[in-house]
Parts: structure tokens; C-alpha cells; sequence
């Protein structure tokens, strides 16, 4: 709830994951797109395993890179902006986006990174049944935590994507210990913006028709994925800030400090 009092005073940077969604979007539209194109736009002739393996990996990969890279960059754009807001400054898009071009390189390198793992990961799972899916589960947990303050230490440390990871876990491990268990999270109030959309869908299909409640109802999922990214990109780059002594609003030192628990 702290993290929607700063985007409440900060309104315009849910911009950020809005623009965020939007490229995604038109990534896999061309992603999609080229695929169609390769088939002879004919749905009936794309195959999951179209081609040789190698090209299958590399195609993951490069759409693994390109999702990290986009996503990477405008959560960089938003964390300094918050930045700028706990210091006292004007926060405004236009230098959260200066900010991200001014780092272009190291997100590149963070992408380049987290998207090769992420590919061995999701190829890993497919090809290795219910054994490898509970792995890359467990795998998927421990580098969620790891790479918590990844952004932030890519933007303000001058680190490279595997110093950036080693930095981050190292300052969970000095915070908080080993084998940690969050005591937050974002879902319960994700799911009661889902419900309330729910609602207003349901209202909508009996009184105006379904191809109105449809357009609504992806309209509001829209604005709720981008509140809900923008709140969560918030709460990380304060919880850096405070973990390296930089003064932060609406946060308390209790709260911070009972983020993580030991398991």
C-alpha cells in the first residue's frame, strides 16, 4: 500500500509499464507475424517444433532477450524516477527514459544474460517432464530472490549482468540471511482488482452487450496489470534505497526490515 501512495503522488509513472505492455505487445505481434509469414500464413503448418532444434533455441532465446531488454528498460526508467522522487526532485518521464538510453548497454548485457537462462530453463522444463518442471520451479525461486535488486544495481553500480547478480543476492544474504521467506506480497490485491473488473464485466454483458464488456473489461485488465507493475517496481527500488541508507517516503524501517523472514 506504501508503494500505491508514491504512485498516487506520482501519477504519470505508470506510464512506464504502459509503455512496457504495449512493445511487448507488439513484439510478439512480430514475433508472431514472422512466423505466419515463414508458414505461408497458414495456422495448420506451424509446428512447436518447427525446424531444427538449434533454430527452435535460438528463436526461444531471442525472445526471451528482447522481453528482458524491453521490460528491464522501462522498470530502469520508473526506478529513477522514484528516485528522484525520495530525493526531492521533479520526477518526469522524459528523464526516466534519458535515464535508461544513458544505460543502454548494461540492459543489454542484463538481457543478453537473463535470457539465455531463461531459455535453458524453459527448454529444460519441456523436455525433462514433471521432474524437470518441479526443478525449474524451485530454480525459478531462488533466482526471483536473487535477482531482486538486479535493475537498481545495474542502474546506479556500474556492475555486469553476473557481478549485478552476484551483488544482489549478496545484499539479500547481508539483509536478511539465507533461505528466505517473503512476508508480502502483490496478490491479494491483484486479485481484488480482478474481482472488481469481474463485476463490472458481468454488469456490463447483461445491460450493454458482450462486445462491449469484452472491450471494457481488457481495457481495465490493461490499466490494472500497468498499476499493479508500476506499484511493484516501486516497492523494489525502495526497498533498495533503504537497504543502502538513501532516505525513501511512506516506508518505515520496521517494514523494510520484516520484508523477509528466514525459513
Amino acid at each position: 500500500m506504501n508503494s500505491f501512495k508514491v504512485l498516487k503522488e506520482n501519477k504519470s509513472l505508470v506510464i512506464f509499464p504502459l509503455l512496457s505492455t504495449l512493445s511487448l505487445i507488439l513484439i510478439m505481434g512480430s514475433f508472431v507475424v514472422a512466423i505466419l509469414a515463414s508458414n505461408g500464413w497458414d495456422f495448420d503448418k506451424i509446428e512447436p517444433r518447427q525446424g531444427s532444434y538449434f533454430i527452435y533455441f535460438m528463436v526461444t532465446l531471442l525472445f526471451y532477450i528482447v522481453n528482458y531488454f524491453v521490460v528491464v528498460f522501462f522498470n530502469m526508467a520508473l526506478i529513477h524516477c522514484t528516485r528522484l522522487y525520495f530525493k526531492g526532485e521533479e520526477a518526469t518521464v522524459d528523464k526516466g527514459l534519458r535515464f535508461s538510453f544513458s544505460r543502454i548497454g548494461a540492459i543489454f548485457s542484463w538481457a543478453l544474460f537473463a535470457g539465455t537462462v531463461g531459455a535453458i530453463l524453459k527448454l529444460i522444463q519441456e523436455e525433462s517432464g514433471i521432474i524437470g518442471k518441479i526443478i525449474t520451479g524451485i530454480i525459478g525461486i531462488v533466482w526471483s530472490i536473487a535477482t531482486f535488486f538486479v535493475v537498481p544495481v545495474i542502474a546506479y553500480e556500474n556492475l555486469g549482468p553476473i557481478a549485478a547478480f552476484k551483488r544482489s543476492a549478496q545484499m539479500m544474504k547481508q539483509k536478511w540471511g539465507e533461505s528466505l521467506g517473503a512476508t508480502f506480497s502483490f496478490a491479494l490485491i491483484y486479485i481484488i482488482a480482478i474481482l472488481l473488473a469481474t463485476v463490472i464485466f458481468v454488469i456490463l454483458n447483461s445491460t450493454l452487450g458482450p462486445v462491449v464488456a469484452i472491450a471494457v473489461a481488457m481495457l481495465l485488465m490493461f490499466i490494472i496489470a500497468a498499476i499493479m507493475s508500476a506499484a511493484q517496481t516501486i516497492f523494489v527500488s525502495a526497498v533498495y534505497h533503504n537497504v543502502n541508507d538513501e532516505p525513501i517516503k511512506h516506508f518505515t524501517q520496521q517494514t523494510i526490515d520484516n520484508l523477509f523472514v528466514k525459513k
